[in-house]
């Protein structure tokens, strides 16, 4: 945090066996800088790589047994 204690404007939360959630003003982007509609402040992003609507989390983390602290 910076060394004002100020509140970061987006939060990132693992979480153990699956995504990553944020939440607050953040914008998500493609490689090439196009714009992704997160179309809520919190959304949970897949870490497991098998989700059919990356880069958000679909739960096949718990059928692929994802593991992850």
């Amino acid at each position: 945090m910076p060394d004002d204690q100020s509140a970061p404007a987006a939060t990132i939360t693992p979480y153990r066996d699956g995504p990553l959630l944020v939440r607050g003003d953040f914008a998500l982007v493609t490689p090439e800088g196009e714009p992704i509609a997160a179309r809520r402040g919190t959304v949970a992003l897949c870490r497991c790589g098998k989700s059919a609507i990356k880069p958000f989390c679909d739960g096949t983390h718990k059928v692929a047994d994802f593991r992850a602290p």
